[in-house]
């Protein structure tokens, strides 16, 4: 599968280092951010003098001189820095003279590769690839083996990302688990930290050279510069790897402590250089796979996974190794001593977060590192569609096409930007957390469906107690509020115990709130049959899950067009005692502790549920649809979507309802089902609408237009609608 991802969006032209402009978001007081600030000058002026250095010809006496009588020169930049780094340096016949780089082209594409697998890492690899987009001046191809998990979220995210000059492809993971399951394995990236070994046969045979990233990896620089280290690569180099900067293959970190074998202190394989061209020459797969055999004779398994092989095969053939500078992956573990290169070289490049402890690892320098990261991690991704100017690119169709509709709508019409969002792209990241739900077997299943922005988190763990079913919710957040989110989810006993619920991430772009986008994007990820389509701000009644699959086989639901109405209510009270039964409920109505949804400002939109007839009901019964009428329903999973056009407040139900009317549903209420909406600070949306009129006057422009459009689709019988709306 292959997704070319353009989109002729001009952004904004963004500052070479992310802290020049980020310095002001980062965490911690002011007196922190104005050390970093200082700090960032200060490197940036070692960087100068150092690249000022750099550029006069090498002089033999301080050449020969940094390394006293050694018979060979050895690049500053290799290694640590220490006698061990040296020797290692040594045996691996790496040249230091400042020879200039051959340059990148500009329109070169450079090849990243990145296995990832599962909800978390998925999560995680975004804010890698946010940091290599904002330092990139090249086109980029990303490859990306995964599991069916990984690639459904990162096909949907850079789908939507539609970030210029990228493209991407997927490698299923599952059909290279043969290839390494033999290998026992105790890290805990488990068989997918094996996969880095068979990339000469999973990426195409034509593909030359490649970049191959952990997804724990931030870029501090233009990865093209990491590129074009591959042009230092002498005879039979064919690896590109940073020292490893523990005491880890060295084997003193405690009694008995047996690494794998490794040249001094091994190498990390976070970062590495593949040229694939000659690994396949000299037939790599062989190479690794004898070395792994001999070694697991002893060994029995692997402790840092393709690492401890990559190192086992470079001890055997140490010729094959270019050591890269160690500024190219600044390893954050437990154990670490890159102090000792970032203590010589301040320009980092790489920062590499390979401990489990991720930003909780302990350094005394952490804190700017975690703060390099944090930018990434909550920076504005729609920032990042920059446009490469000079370099042709392939034609994507989605993004001319959405040009071309751009182009034909009038600037000048006062409801410009009501037309505008409709066709706007929301970067979206499907399953923000994991999930694992399996529909049940007896065909009822229901998922509740629903939509909420930030302001609105407090109501779903309410939701989750009242409602033990699936769950699909879509969120509307920034990258900065998805972080927030995410921190209050894992620290929640109740979301975290919940494994049921999908959360997706629609990224804030543009001035309304795309309610119906929301809803869509919620209904296409429910995978059962059925779905409740409901609000955030409604708590539905406890043991309503079960009554609705109950419902389904009552009601003949599969073989029939019905929409089940569950009736709404509402309090003005913040603290409820929640009605257990709908005998409970008519005693709150009654008392004044409830009202029918909206009957003293809307009443038309829930009046056709018939309230009266509800309250002595004990079966079923069908109603007619009503101008207005919005009630909340259980459908088919293949009911139609909510229009787009609809945005924020005003008609985003009711047209939804209109289709489904028009599209031959009957209208069904359930006599002992009921939810209760839960009060809040009215929404912005609702806001703008009481208080513009221009807002209201474009509202009743697209209501006009959305009922010509039924006409046109559903002929006579669509004539009720406009007849309708001019009588009301």
């Amino acid at each position: 599968m292959i997704l070319l991802v353009r989109l002729q969006v001009k952004g904004e032209s963004l500052p070479l280092s992310p802290l020049e402009s980020q310095t002001a978001t980062l965490p911690g007081g002011p007196r922190d951010r104005l050390a970093l600030e200082m700090r960032v000058r200060e490197v940036e002026e070692e960087n100068r003098v150092l690249r000022r250095e750099l550029s006069q010809p090498p002089r033999a006496a301080s050449r020969h001189g940094r390394h006293g009588n050694q018979s060979r020169t050895y690049s500053t930049e290799e290694g640590t820095g220490d006698s061990e780094g040296q020797r290692v340096a040594g045996a691996l016949g790496n040249n230091s003279e400042c020879v200039p780089q051959p340059p990148v082209d500009k329109c070169e594409t450079i090849h990243v590769a990145i296995v990832c697998a599962g909800y978390n890492a998925s999560r995680d690899v975004v804010t890698l690839v946010k940091s290599v987009l904002f330092h990139r001046r090249n086109p980029l191809h990303f490859h990306f083996i995964t599991d069916s998990i990984a690639q459904q979220i990162l096909a949907s995210l850079f789908t939507t990302w539609m970030v210029p000059a990228v493209r991407v492809n997927f490698y299923d993971a599952d059909e290279l688990k043969s290839e390494v399951s033999w290998i026992p394995n105790k890290h805990y990236s488990g068989i997918y930290g094996l996969m880095k070994l068979v990339l000469t046969k999973t990426l195409p045979s034509d593909l030359q050279r490649v970049i191959v990233l952990d997804t724990d990896i931030t870029f501090a620089t233009d990865i093209a510069e990491l590129w074009a280290v591959f042009h230092k690569f002498k005879g039979q180099q064919v690896l590109g790897l940073v020292e490893n900067q523990s005491d880890w293959y060295l084997g003193n970190l405690w009694k008995n402590h047996r690494p794998w074998p490794a040249l001094g202190r091994g190498f990390n394989t976070g970062v590495i250089l593949l040229l694939l061209d000659r690994l396949r020459k000299l037939k790599w797969e062989q190479m690794w796979r004898l070395t792994a055999e001999r070694e697991l004779m002893s060994m029995l398994s692997t402790s840092l996974a393709d690492q401890d092989i990559f190192n086992a095969v470079i001890k055997q053939n140490p010729f094959l190794v270019y050591q890269l500078p160690c500024f190219w992956n600044v390893q954050l573990s437990d154990h670490t001593r890159s102090e000792k290169c970032y203590k010589d070289v301040s320009d980092l490049k790489v920062i590499h977060w390979n401990s489990p402890k991720k930003l909780r690892v302990k350094n005394k320098h952490v804190e700017f590192f975690r703060n390099l990261y944090l930018t990434f991690l909550e920076y504005d991704g729609n920032l990042l569609r920059r446009e490469l100017f000079g370099c042709p690119s392939e034609a994507d169709h989605n993004s001319e096409n959405l040009q071309k509709t751009l182009s034909e709508l009038d600037e000048d019409d006062p409801c410009y930007e009501f037309r505008r969002e409709r066709f706007t792209v929301h970067r979206t990241h499907l399953y923000f957390l994991h999930y694992q739900y399996e529909s049940a077997d007896d065909s009822t299943d229901v998922t509740l469906v629903a939509q909420l922005s930030m302001d609105r988190l407090q109501m779903l763990e309410a939701i989750c107690k009242h409602w033990e079913g699936p769950i699909s919710l879509a969120l509307y957040l920034s990258d900065a509020e998805a972080q927030q989110f995410l921190r209050y989810a894992q620290g929640s006993e109740v979301l975290m115990s919940r494994s049921n619920v999908g959360y997706h991430i629609v990224y804030k772009e543009g001035q309304f709130y795309p309610v119906n986008l929301l809803r869509n994007v919620a209904m296409k990820q429910v995978n059962t049959p059925y779905m409740f389509l409901s609000d955030i701000d409604f708590l539905p009644m406890y043991g309503l899950y079960e009554y609705l699959r109950k419902s389904v086989l009552q009601l003949d639901m599969a073989n029939t067009k019905k929409a089940l109405v569950v009736p709404a209510f509402e309090t003005l009270r913040y603290r409820l005692s929640y009605p257990k039964s709908k005998a409970e409920l008519l005693s709150q109505l009654d008392m004044g502790t409830l009202f029918t949804f909206r009957y003293h400002v809307w009443t038309k939109g829930h009046a056709p549920t018939n309230f009266a007839k509800w309250r002595t009901a004990t079966t079923p019964y069908r109603v007619q649809w009503e101008p207005d009428f919005e009630p909340y329903v259980m459908v088919r999973r293949d009911s139609p979507e909510y229009d787009r056009r609809f945005v924020g407040f005003g008609w985003n139900k009711v047209a939804h309802v209109m289709e489904l009317d028009a599209q031959e549903y009957e209208f069904v209420v359930l006599p002992n089902a009921y939810m209760i909406h839960m009060p809040h600070a009215p929404s912005f949306d609702i806001t703008k609408f009481r208080s513009n009129k221009q807002y209201r006057v474009c509202l009743k422009t697209l209501k006009e237009e959305f009922q010509q459009n039924m006409s046109r689709r559903y002929g006579f019988a669509a004539l009720k609608y406009m007849t309708a709306e001019n009588n009301s």
